[in-house]
């Protein structure tokens, strides 16, 4: 087991761990306020029983989203770090450092790189200030999650910058997705202290375990709807998605914050 798994299982259970009500209140306060934490949609920090329950909040304020059909919106709270053509099968993890679809996805999406070739792609980078929940970009069927374990390397833009195929060695779950007969990908990328990545509609995904080989569950009929919850981080990570060729144009957000729920792309 890599070292950065190791360091995430500790934190992770540091983070789990329910301390007794005037100490977390205090551990609670003090990560709200070092992190500038924005809990104007939350509940306020002294309701949550541990770090995992402040990471993991929800929305206490119903959100509102492009409702637009022809509209994807953003999965999550980010900074959007790069963005545009796949050239080839490369994309940009930042700028001037490459790196192949091919790799992250794996052998087992063989069959729809040619698809791929030539698409869109963008990276959200979720920080620990972030609200951690992932949501659908918009209706889809999902076909397959594909679980590859790896490494938990740092996902900042300082490690991005120096870190060769940081996407493709850190664990991931990835997201085959249908929409109107178009294909897309969400890949869920693990970090440094994300103990966990949960999928609500998957609950035998188990990340950052001893777990070494890849897993994949497939479906038939599995719908999700446009804004529902997929799931959450158990702290900052990223999350890149990948359209087919000739499916989406991107708006203009690289180095902007965007909130879930924002127009991120909309339909050709």
């Amino acid at each position: 087991m890599h070292i950065t798994n190791i360091i995430s299982q500790y934190f992770g259970k540091f983070a789990k761990t329910e301390f007794p009500s005037f100490i977390q209140k205090f551990i609670n306060k003090v990560y709200v306020k070092s992190m500038k934490l924005d809990m104007s949609e939350f509940r306020n920090e002294k309701f949550y029983k541990s770090l995992n329950d402040l990471f993991t909040r929800e929305l206490s304020i119903a959100r509102q989203i492009n409702e637009d059909e022809n509209v994807f919106i953003s999965p999550t709270d980010s900074l959007i770090t790069q963005a545009g053509d796949v050239k080839g099968d490369l994309a940009l993890q930042i700028k001037g450092m490459e790196y192949s679809f091919e790799e992250l996805l794996t052998y087992n999406c063989a069959n729809n790189f040619e698809k791929l070739v030539d698409g869109k792609y963008m990276n959200f980078y979720l920080s620990p200030r972030d609200y951690h929940r992932y949501h659908s970009p918009c209706d889809f069927e999902v076909k397959r999650l594909i679980h590859v374990p790896g490494k938990l390397y740092p996902v900042n833009l300082k490690y991005l910058n120096k870190q060769i195929d940081l996407f493709a060695e850190n664990e991931r779950v990835i997201l085959e997705c249908i929409h109107e007969d178009k294909l897309f990908y969400m890949v869920f990328v693990g970090a440094l202290n994300v103990g966990q990545m949960v999928f609500e509609f998957e609950p035998k995904v188990e990340t950052n375990t001893k777990i070494r080989d890849i897993q994949i569950y497939e479906y038939e009929d599995k719908i999700i709807k446009k804004g529902d919850c997929l799931g959450y981080f158990k702290m900052g990570s990223t999350v890149v998605m990948f359209w087919e060729k000739g499916f989406v144009e991107l708006e203009s957000l690289i180095g902007q914050s965007i909130k879930y729920g924002q127009k991120i792309c909309q339909k050709n």
